[in-house]
């Protein structure tokens, strides 16, 4: 089954139908599903498709070299070219007849061990291939060489490519057509896990419940989750305990430089150094809070991919209990009551994205350009004495056009909302007041909101739920 990614099909199909030569280079994380939507949309085309593998520049020359063949000319199998030129000759003495797509699926890992390629490519494209009907697709995972070395202005293809396609994970919205019938607190559940990655949502079986595709893909020693993060630490990095350590801080809440570095023992320098590799393959992302985003100091590093929050919270110290079988008992027992506590922060991302998709449309009368959060502290009265504690915001949402806000609190919990998180957000919107006037306060619950609001006569708040966000 494939499902969304109809803007990224709409740019292919547009650039293929264009008369003549063409380019679009397809980026982002590995399990994103990069090479299933190349698939889809190479559906009744006439294409090479090869995907580079880390074998060196020799053996995926020849590799190449035997695709080409197979569909150019499969009565020249077992002929071997002596060249990447050759095989590009051979390309192009073909090109006549229906369009030709050529895609070289994760690139790096041929480039980097052919430092020529790219110029060999950028070569063909002006010399030989600018005036024929073909379109060409390079793709690959590795964020920072396909930023550097292909899109840079460094870059020898630099002007070549009509468009880009950076592929992120789904929203929650294009996750739950994966399940299309489950209830929305389970389509959130399995969002809340999966990240909306298109790999880890393909795991899951909507004819099983959510908590048996829990079970089954993370509690389980066959299941595809349940190594995943150690699989996939290994293809990407050579410094595996490093990354992992910085992983495994983040996850239980160490979100600064310094704390890591306490936490693991080792300078900030490597640390940084860690966090910016993890940045580059997108598993981790930089967290600023929105009226301070040149603050360094209200930075924060977290884990962008969801998966990795789920399996660090709850499988490494359960690998004994998984390996002897009894993972499922564990879920029961252990990660089930967990569950809301964890989708706190899922929750709060979803609350934002809908937030921005309504707000850019006026829905809270203004026109919303950036949401985010803010979090600092506030002082309190208790009696003649001044407290001072931490504070946050969920959800921010600001528009940059008329110096106006909204406000929101997200609740994923098993109880209404009550008049104290109504009180809390009221008091702690002065430290956003001061410099956008805000025209909405907008709550968000999983459970709903108790008879105190009832009796809120108030145009500026708004009382969702859930199964709004799926309504939208």
């Amino acid at each position: 089954m494939f499902v969304g990614r109809k803007r990224e099909l709409s740019s292919l199909e547009k650039l293929y139908h264009q008369q003549g030569f063409g380019m679009t280079v397809i980026y982002g994380r590995r399990r994103i599903g990069k090479s299933t939507l190349i698939r889809e949309f190479l559906k009744d085309k006439r294409a090479i498709f090869y995907t580079a593998t880390k074998v060196g520049k020799a053996r995926n020359l020849e590799l190449f070299c035997q695709q080409v063949v197979s569909l150019l000319d499969p009565s020249l199998t077992g002929v071997s070219f002596p060249s990447l030129e050759a095989i590009l000759d051979f390309i192009t003495d073909r090109l006549s007849g229906d369009k030709l797509v050529l895609v070289i699926d994760e690139l790096p890992y041929w480039a980097q061990d052919d430092g020529a390629l790219l110029s060999v490519l950028q070569k063909y494209i002006d010399t030989r291939w600018s005036e024929q009907d073909m379109m060409i697709i390079l793709c690959g995972s590795s964020l920072s060489f396909m930023e550097n070395k292909v899109l840079s202005e460094k870059s020898p293809l630099f002007g070549r490519r009509n468009t880009q396609i950076r592929l992120e994970a789904f929203d929650y919205l294009e996750a739950a057509e994966f399940v299309p019938d489950y209830s929305a607190e389970d389509k959130a559940i399995i969002y809340g896990i999966t990240g909306g990655v298109a790999k880890y949502l393909a795991m899951i079986d909507p004819r099983g419940s959510a908590d048996d595709n829990i079970k089954a893909q993370f509690f389980n020693t066959d299941g595809y989750l349940y190594d995943e993060p150690r699989n996939l630490l290994a293809q990407e990095f050579t410094d595996v305990a490093l990354v992992n350590n910085v992983i495994e801080q983040i996850a239980s809440g160490s979100n600064t430089v310094n704390e890591i570095s306490q936490k693991i023992g080792q300078n900030s320098s490597t640390v940084l150094y860690a966090l910016d590799k993890l940045i580059q393959v997108g598993l981790i992302t930089k967290k600023k809070c929105i009226t301070e985003e040149k603050n360094r100091k209200k930075t924060q590093y977290v884990l962008k991919d969801q998966m990795f929050r789920f399996w660090y919270a709850f499988i490494p110290k359960a690998t004994s209990i998984i390996e002897i079988g009894q993972g499922d008992l564990y879920f029961d027992r252990v990660v089930k009551p967990q569950i809301h506590n964890y989708m706190g922060s899922v929750f709060e991302e979803m609350c934002r994205y809908y937030t921005l998709k309504e707000g850019i449309c006026g829905a809270f009368g203004n026109t919303l350009t950036e949401v985010g959060t803010w979090w600092g502290t506030e002082i309190l009265l208790r009696g003649s004495e001044k407290v001072q504690q931490s504070a946050d915001i969920d959800v921010v949402g600001i528009s940059e056009l008329d110096k106006t806000a909204v406000l929101g609190e997200c609740k994923f919990k098993n109880e209404k909302i009550d008049k104290n998180v109504y009180d809390t957000l009221l008091r702690r919107s002065a430290v956003i007041s001061g410099k956008y006037r805000i025209i909405r306060f907008l709550f968000f619950s999983l459970s709903g909101y108790t008879s105190w609001f009832d009796s809120i006569q108030n145009n500026d708040i708004a009382l969702l739920t859930l199964d709004d966000l799926y309504h939208a």
